[in-house]
């Protein structure tokens, strides 16, 4: 681990470093508060820093404070040391915001044990921070397949039409439906029904970009953003798609179940500014439109402004803009 030693007394500093060498760490020195706190500032900073109390530039207490001040997801676990004595100096400096306090001259032994206790106090933040982490993913995913779940989606979806707004680019929106779903779960049973979401989510998931994004909208519906499609990539990725659905097979009670999909998208264009929810009621128009031609196919409908407008939009069909290239 690394640590930060800031004393501007030149022996002083060099006892510590010696100290801390010679018990395994990894040492940056600073000789005043100043330089002191720009290498805490620094992405790559030690997270475990000793500190004189008198510096000049900055005293120790005062970097105590900058640090405590800024809004950092990594913890600087902070050692005030110094000479002044009396309980008021100690809640002095721990209100500054260190978390412990040695004082000078330093007894080796106590001062490598708190060392140990900061050490273990950072590793337990990490362990915190890595917890907390992996339930926020959890939270952002659907249990059953894995992708992202409703909420997520189209977070996502609205943070890449901010995105593509900016830059000038296009976004295709996509709402897949599987066809017949319901026959599969009263043939077979949901738990049948549930292995075709997790094989067609996986099929799916499998088959975009690393930059796309799948998630489950609803039910046996997904959300696929694509961005960066014009028409013709648009639908040739969703072409795959379907074919993806299609060709996936499993057995249920010695049967042999098949699915395919339905697919509505609609291409966001930069010079229309089309909210999350206008592009995917304009997906889910060139969805109902797929349904109603036979199913297992590919519909679009022309980039909108308002929902109102996508509900009433033409759809075109995705072979007729294959041959418009």
């Amino acid at each position: 681990m690394k640590v930060l030693v800031a004393d501007d007394e030149i022996v002083s500093r060099r006892l510590i470093e010696s100290s801390l060498q010679r018990w395994g760490y990894d040492v940056v020195a600073a000789k005043d508060g100043l330089t002191a706190l720009r290498i805490l500032m620094l992405p790559d900073a030690p997270r475990l820093a000793v500190l004189d109390w008198m510096m000049p530039g900055l005293d120790g207490a005062q970097v105590c404070r900058s640090i405590r001040e800024r809004v950092s997801d990594s913890y600087t676990y902070i050692l005030l040391l110094t000479g002044k004595q009396g309980k008021e100096n100690v809640v002095e400096g721990l209100e500054a915001g260190a978390d412990d306090y040695i004082p000078k001259p330093f007894n080796p032994q106590e001062f490598r044990v708190r060392l140990r206790t900061g050490k273990r106090i950072l590793s337990l933040l990490d362990q915190l921070t890595a917890a907390r982490e992996t339930l926020r993913l959890l939270a952002a995913r659907d249990p059953l397949t894995n992708l992202w779940n409703h909420n997520s989606i189209i977070e996502l979806l609205d943070d890449e039409l901010h995105r593509a707004a900016r830059q000038g680019s296009t976004v295709a929106v996509v709402l897949a439906d599987l066809d017949h779903f319901k026959s599969v779960n009263d043939q077979f049973g949901h738990l049948t029904g549930d292995r075709v979401l997790r094989d067609a989510a996986r099929a799916i998931g499998g088959a975009v970009r690393p930059y796309d994004a799948v998630g489950r909208f609803g039910g046996e519906e997904f959300l696929v953003i694509l961005p960066g499609c014009d028409r013709i990539n648009a639908v040739s990725h969703c072409e795959r798609l379907r074919q993806v659905c299609e060709n996936v097979k499993l057995t249920a009670d010695d049967e042999r179940v098949s699915i395919t999909a339905s697919f509505g998208m609609t291409v966001v264009n930069p010079e229309h500014r089309m909210t999350a929810e206008a592009a995917i009621q304009a997906a889910d128009t060139a969805l109902y439109a797929a349904k109603r031609k036979g199913r297992n196919r590919v519909e679009i409908v022309e980039s909108v402004s308002t929902p109102a407008e996508a509900r009433r939009a033409p759809v075109a069909t995705a072979k007729v803009l294959e041959r418009v290239k």
